[in-house]
């Protein structure tokens, strides 16, 4: 299955570049996704950036409350996946919410 060859991924795609700021992307992400959801996604980029700082699990576990799975499951993309968050993180560095 191509995963980004649907049209439906592709339609996704391309909204999630649209909103000019982080009010606008904060409303869109209202609309699109549960709370949730919302909340899913934002702890594993937590969880992403403390991997990408080298925090230990124990460490990310505590301060996010992420389940090991999670934690571990975050780590395999960071290692071998396709750069996604390493990209998105290097972009953010300085910039990041601690």
């Amino acid at each position: 299955m191509d995963l980004f060859g649907s049209e439906n991924t592709k339609l996704l795609i391309s909204a999630l570049t649209k909103p000019k700021d982080e009010e606008e992307m904060q409303v869109f992400l209202e609309d699109l996704l549960t709370s949730q959801e919302i909340v899913e996604i934002a702890r594993r980029m937590k969880v992403a950036q403390m991997l990408y700082e080298h925090t230990t699990y124990d460490e990310i576990a505590r301060e996010t409350g992420a389940s090991t799975a999670t934690i571990s499951r975050v780590n395999r993309c960071i290692r071998f996946g396709h750069g996604g968050y390493e990209k998105v993180l290097e972009k953010m560095k300085g910039g990041t919410v601690q």
